[in-house]
């Protein structure tokens, strides 16, 4: 009789245990984040749509023939020649943010958006 109580414990306690681990929410964290963003002529390719509030590092790649940069947050990257890269950390809050390439005319070719940041 104290064998099958004991293992009926045992038996409730890892199901339990296992109901905890399927079913937990996930943790909330920062959306802390890493994102290789290409630049061709004349758009951003890989640059997300959408990413969760905190700090997050955007590297160009300029694979265009013409010169390229990104601008987003305030800050911006140098403008690159093609094959080079460059690296941009920003920390974004919720909200919309304007990205863009800032060499001229570029924007106006298309390579601008918007990233929201909820």
């Amino acid at each position: 009789m104290a064998r099958r109580v004991v293992l009926a414990f045992l038996f409730v306690t890892v199901v339990l245990s296992m109901a905890m681990v399927f079913l937990a929410p996930a943790a909330v964290g920062s959306g802390s984040a890493k994102y290789t963003v290409t630049a061709v002529d004349f758009r951003f390719k890989n640059l997300p749509a959408r990413v969760a509030p905190g700090t997050h590092t955007f590297t160009l790649v300029n694979r265009g023939k013409s010169p390229h940069d990104l601008k987003l947050a305030g800050k911006k990257t140098k403008v690159l020649k093609n094959g080079e890269r460059a690296t941009l950390k920003v920390t974004l809050k919720k909200g919309t943010y304007a990205f863009l390439c800032t060499v001229p005319g570029h924007a106006a070719l298309g390579m601008k958006g918007k990233l929201v940041v909820r």
